[in-house]
């Protein structure tokens, strides 16, 4: 079975931001920790580029909206590239092929006797492509998101019948973990008890979009076209464009990674368009939380924008990773604060992780011969860090299937503080000095060795370059994270303790990680 996974089809108003790789970068974690496991994954990311926003920037930068559209999903391409995203899909909403998916999946719709022709009458956010029906809203006409005023919009468009699939909608969302985390699905069931009402799908005199079929002068409502995209993206490259083969293709999503200010679009309208159109449902729907900046919220007007690919730039993938998938709670909100985020990076990966195998690599290099240490008490299972490596794999693999990265980084880093903490206690250093503890010393570091194999191993759905380099340090084959499925997983084999063989050469140890020197303000 296959494991589909979404971000969001970001919205190509603008060049990448901070939050568009934050959630891409969990996603590349799920998608190597499910590809490591053994699972077949599809990992969708793509662009959302139609909407009547998308030409009026394009206008006010002199450009026709297909121009705009190519070089922006070309910035987001090479970031994605650059931060070496995982992801084996990438869907442009533009692409010939959706359009045909789109109209395939209309009909089915239409077919269900679910468009009706209506009256659309309301303020209209153009930066968020919806109508704001809050009566707040409505006597102060200006969207609390973007803050810029709403436009009054009275005009005829198609509507979903939407309060059709009341009882169905109630039904999904009272289900255990389709939306997640819980606290998500408040929001949501406060809005669905109000009462489902039918919304518009259309839009007329908007030339940049997709045309309705069998209704001239409409226009595809953007989010209506955009969710389709996660199906779109499911055909292979030499693939016809029909609905059905595309559904074969991994269809339904295992999940759907969003940011929560779209969750309604999400928990709500999807389902109950692919109910309408008779399809599966998507199995979750993950709504993480936002990003600010030591305590404020991130602007171009405040001046405080933290550009991924510069961050990238001066701090590299690790350092980043660990930071956004560490220190934040995967659903909650979070704030970026450069002082942290140079402590953690620091204490954690240079300090705990890396200081921990350089040293014991040069220890086992100087007294045994270059080479892994013989062992005669290290592999028992009830050795202290062999159950501390059982604690850490437990934990690990249970938090990354629920997307809790944070908990999955800390029970790591718990196990390479174990080590340090053995290390030190055992202190090889000055038993070396003493007669008959030779045996000893070689236990004690190849349990520390193993212990910081297994590490490597944990850490790297979260931080892959890490990873590669401390198992290249140990002389240990890089974990199986191929598509293909297999069964059982290489990489739970390899997480078993004892797996570093004694009497392995060792390559001569160099820090796995930097220390990170932020002189200057990010």
């Amino acid at each position: 079975m296959t494991y589909t996974l979404t971000t969001p089809l970001y919205y190509v108003n603008d060049k990448p931001h901070l939050g568009s790789a934050y959630t891409t970068l969990a996603c590349d974690a799920l998608a190597r920790f499910q590809r490591l496991k053994g699972e077949s994954v599809v990992f969708i990311t793509g662009c959302d580029e139609h909407g009547q926003k998308i030409q009026r920037t394009a206008e006010a930068a002199g450009l026709t909206p297909q121009a705009h559209c190519d070089a922006v999903s070309a910035q987001y391409r090479e970031l994605w590239d650059r931060w070496q995203i995982s992801n084996n899909r990438l869907i442009r909403t533009t692409d010939p092929r959706h359009r045909q998916i789109v109209e395939q999946f209309f009909a089915r719709v239409e077919a269900s006797g679910d468009i009706v022709e209506g009256r659309q009458q309301g303020w209209y956010c153009v930066a968020c492509e919806e109508f704001k029906d809050d009566p707040h809203e409505a006597q102060d006409p200006e969207c609390p998101t973007h803050r810029k005023p709403l436009e009054w919009r009275d005009e005829l468009n198609l509507f979903f019948r939407l309060s059709r699939y009341q009882q169905q909608i109630e039904d999904l969302i009272a289900r255990p973990g389709f939306i997640q985390p819980a606290s998500r699905r408040n929001e949501v069931e406060n809005f669905v008890r109000q009462g489902l009402r039918d919304f518009s799908i259309s839009r007329v005199n908007l030339p940049w979009g997709i045309p309705v079929p069998g209704h001239e002068g409409h226009t595809f409502y953007v989010w209506f076209d955009a969710l389709l995209g996660y199906i779109t993206a499911l055909l292979d490259e030499g693939d016809a464009p029909d609905l059905e083969t595309a559904l074969s293709r991994g269809w339904p999503a295992s999940v759907h990674v969003i940011g929560k200010d779209i969750l309604r679009f999400h928990a709500v309208y999807w389902p109950a368009m692919l109910l309408s159109a008779g399809l599966p449902l998507p199995a979750k729907v993950f709504g993480h939380g936002f990003l600010t900046r030591e305590g404020q919220k991130m602007g171009k007007s405040l001046g405080n924008v933290l550009d991924p690919a510069e961050l990238l730039e001066r701090c590299g993938r690790d350092a980043v990773r660990w930071y956004l998938l560490r220190d934040i709670p995967f659903g909650d909100d979070g704030d970026f604060q450069q002082q942290r985020f140079s402590d953690l990076v620091n204490n954690d990966l240079a300090n705990t992780i890396g200081n921990l195998l350089n040293r014991t690599s040069s220890m086992a290099r100087r007294w045994f011969d270059n080479a892994v240490p013989p062992t005669t008490k290290a592999l028992r299972l009830d050795h202290p860090l062999a159950q501390a490596a059982s604690q850490a794999r437990l934990s690990v693999l249970e938090a990354l299937e629920t997307l809790e990265f944070r908990t999955a980084a800390e029970a790591t880093l718990q196990l390479a503080i174990a080590a340090n903490g053995f290390l030190n206690d055992q202190a090889p250093w000055s038993q070396m000095k003493q007669e008959g503890t030779r045996d000893q010393v070689a236990d004690d570091l190849y349990a520390v060795l193993e212990a910081a194999r297994i590490v490597a191993l944990l850490i790297a759905p979260l931080l892959p370059d890490l990873s590669t380099r401390m198992l290249e340090q140990l002389g240990q084959p890089l974990p199986d994270s191929g598509a293909a499925a297999t069964a059982p997983s290489p990489w739970l084999q390899q997480l078993e303790w004892g797996g570093l063989p004694e009497g392995l050469e060792l390559p001569e140890p160099s820090p796995v990680m930097a220390r990170l020197e932020l002189e200057n303000p990010l």
